[in-house]
């Protein structure tokens, strides 16, 4: 079949002809060459299905762990297909006895014509309109494209069982070889695309569905095959509503720098990878600050504005914290920031006016861009509170409280590591017991002072070799030892002391590890500055050896030996006053620019001459390329 085409393909075919017969080729190749390869020469004792289903398994784990790392909670219940195999077959014999499904060559079909009939909309979630407008005949069922069954029967349909619609899809298919395959009525088979979805969900909430999700290339054919054979097997449950599932949420697709996430685009990501750069609290606020049924973006300008927010979030938890550890009895309380309290008025004020925002926005549609767009105006709106006055009258309880929202908003938004965490706490009614960075507190201020104490006399002592040594102990301190055991601590400029605080230690390894890198690419390009810089006084250096008059050697007849003024034109006439003294003063700036060279740029006292200009030169180029090999020796 293929060689026909082949032969009569011309030597100068197209790309698109080439590709044609390709597709052709694959078509008619793929049944016997995947019998060939899926069957080893010991297929008696291959059992497909525990290939299969171990197949499976490694992925499922490899999912869930995925699931775990990004912080998602895991399921309430979660099923496997192979093990609802029985259920589905009922499922489909139910289909059947209901007249709304028919076999064929040991497949079984949903019959399309046969539901609309029984009043049933086909095609729901993505209509296309009338019967007949689509191409079909007067009460036919909705036409569906070839491609459009291709993408639901999937590449592995079978083309040689008869369906009474071209429409129409499988619920049960006949197994070809290398496929899993169960008994049922009809013979050994597997199920289609779609029905185990519809057994899944009805088997563990019933046959009436409130909310069902996926992705919004799911709409049609995968949810709208759903809906309708759910509708066919629970048809005379449903009345005169005739309707399975009331709402569906279909979440936009992921686009990498503009373009949709896709292997062929060679742009495809897994959340592993993700992972190894970005935390998975990062990718979080990168999701929740983009409409979740609208393309997503995943860029290094969508991640930066991102972790930019995050750190102001954490900051602000940071500052809360250290209020919270002042003894705030001990001053005076109430509204007392600003004349007769306007500030703490002020920032209560737009505390309420975030609340109801945030409200609103989630139950519009989960607006949570403009949610994470409120709250983190609050948290400006308290950065601007608490630097008034130097946070001297900074009310505790008032940051406090809003604290107390925006993370009960941000564990609600799975911002935070403890969303589904349970149980009491340790102390059993408030007695010693409390939360780990009020237990923790008390000795990491101890320890945070100490450091703070060696370094300052490190400090004062900053020529001392020991004095250097402790400084950068307390900087491995600070970056290694505490990052590993989940605290971070920031060192603050002046008299201030450092602030600590708690977090995932893999979480602070990146941070820490993306602190340096961005601190080695400020020290490359500091040394990058100094190569050109380098580069550019060698080229002064040859300039000055090698040139040593401003005119070109075409330019004047004869000079002046002693002052290198011109004194001729080439054709041999005496230069007039004009010409003299045009050349008198580009002779002068030149003497002068060289001037300028020796004393500013060529080391050494008194006089100097072209024998300091080379052994400067020497020195130069010595020092560039000492200074371009730690640029490569920094990039690796």
């Amino acid at each position: 079949q293929v060689a026909k085409p082949a032969a009569a393909l011309p030597k100068d075919a197209t790309a698109a002809q080439k590709s044609e017969l390709l597709s052709l080729l694959v078509q008619i190749a793929r049944d016997p060459l995947s019998a060939k390869l899926d069957i080893p020469a010991n297929r008696a004792s291959l059992d497909i299905n525990a290939v299969c289903d171990a197949h499976a398994r490694k992925y499922e784990r490899s999912y869930m762990g995925d699931m775990d790392a990004l912080g998602v909670r895991p399921p309430d219940v979660l099923t496997r297909v192979t093990e609802y195999i029985p259920k589905i077959v009922t499922f489909i014999e139910e289909i059947v006895k209901n007249g709304f499904a028919y076999e064929s060559g040991g497949s079984v079909y949903l019959d399309l014509m046969a539901y609309e009939k029984a009043g049933f909309d086909y095609r729901k979630l993505k209509p296309c309109g009338p019967a007949k407008a689509c191409g079909g005949e007067e009460g036919e069922a909705e036409a569906t494209t070839e491609a459009e069954m291709e993408e639901g029967e999937g590449a592995l349909a079978d083309t040689s069982a008869e369906k009474r619609h071209p429409n129409d899809f499988a619920l049960w298919k006949t197994s070809k070889p290398g496929e899993p395959t169960w008994s049922s009525p009809w013979g050994e088979g597997r199920p289609g695309w779609h029905i185990e979805c519809s057994v899944v969900a009805t088997d563990i909430l019933g046959p009436n569905l409130d909310i069902h999700a996926g992705g919004e290339d799911l709409k049609f054919p995968h949810h709208d095959n759903e809906i309708a054979q759910t509708e066919a097997r629970y048809a005379s449950q449903y009345g005169d509503t005739k309707q399975w599932c009331n709402f569906f949420f279909h979440a936009g697709h992921l686009h990498i720098k503009g373009l949709k996430m896709s292997k062929s685009l060679k742009n495809f990501i897994t959340i592993g990878q993700a992972l190894e750069k970005h935390s998975a609290r990062s990718l979080r606020m990168l999701f929740l600050l983009q409409k979740w049924d609208q393309p997503m973006t995943f860029s290094d300008q969508t991640l930066d504005d991102a972790k930019s927010k995050e750190a102001s979030i954490v900051s602000f938890f940071h500052q809360v914290k250290e209020l919270a550890r002042r003894d705030y009895l001990s001053k005076k309380v109430g509204y007392v920031s600003g004349e007769d309290g306007v500030y703490d008025r002020e920032l209560a004020s737009k505390l309420l006016d975030v609340q109801t925002t945030v409200h609103e926005a989630l139950c519009d549609n989960f607006d949570t861009p403009k949610a994470m767009e409120a709250m983190l105006e609050l948290v400006s709106a308290f950065n601007v509170y608490v630097r008034k006055e130097e946070g001297e009258y900074a009310s505790t309880l008032l940051s406090m409280r809003i604290a107390r929202y925006l993370t009960k908003m941000f564990r609600m938004l799975g911002l935070t590591n403890d969303a589904d965490s349970f149980g009491l706490d340790l102390g059993g009614g408030g007695e010693g017991g409390g939360d780990l960075e009020t237990t923790l507190a008390p000795y990491l201020d101890v320890l945070v002072d100490f450091r703070e104490e060696i370094r300052q006399l490190a400090f004062a002592h900053k020529g001392n070799e020991l004095a250097q040594i402790l400084l950068a102990k307390c900087d491995d301190l600070r970056d290694d030892k505490l990052v590993d055991a989940g605290v971070a601590l920031e060192d603050r400029p002046g008299d201030q002391k450092a602030l600590w605080k708690l977090s995932s230690p893999d979480v602070l390894r990146k941070e820490v590890q993306e602190r340096k890198e961005r601190a080695l690419e400020a020290a490359i390009r500091k040394l990058e500055v100094k190569v050109t810089r380098i580069e550019k006084d060698v080229q002064a250096a040859h300039d000055y050896l090698s040139v040593t008059t401003p005119f070109g050697p075409d330019e004047y007849g004869s000079y002046d030996e002693a002052s290198g003024m011109p004194l001729t034109t080439k054709d041999g006439e005496v230069l007039g006053k004009g010409p003299l003294k045009k050349a008198k003063k580009k002779l002068d700036a030149f003497e002068k620019k060289r001037a300028d060279f020796l004393k500013k740029k060529v080391p050494g006292d008194g006089e100097k001459n072209q024998e300091d200009v080379a052994r400067y030169l020497v020195s130069l180029e010595s020092e560039l390329k000492e200074t371009k090999d730690a640029v490569n020796a920094m990039r690796g």
